[in-house]
């Protein structure tokens, strides 16, 4: 997702994470997130959160298999 903002209020924004000591696309997502729990039912939200640790551990086990495959590649070969 790609957010668009004006140069003045996203100067602010840079100032303001830098001084939380953050990234501003960590500190607009962080506020988005708060701001949903606070405008969608707490089930949709906690279906939702739940639901993307899943895609999260999924994507990591992804990862650790496809790091895995070349090592085992190269010991079949030998």
């Amino acid at each position: 997702m790609q957010i668009l903002l004006d140069p003045n209020r996203a100067a602010l924004l840079m100032q303001l994470a830098d001084d939380h000591k953050v990234r501003p696309t960590a500190w607009i997502r962080d506020v988005i997130y708060k701001q949903l729990e606070l405008c969608v039912s707490s089930e949709d939200y906690k279906n939702a959160f739940e639901a993307d640790q899943e895609v999260w551990k999924e994507s990591i086990r992804r990862r650790v298999e496809g790091r895995a495959r070349p090592k085992k590649d190269v010991q079949d070969s030998e």
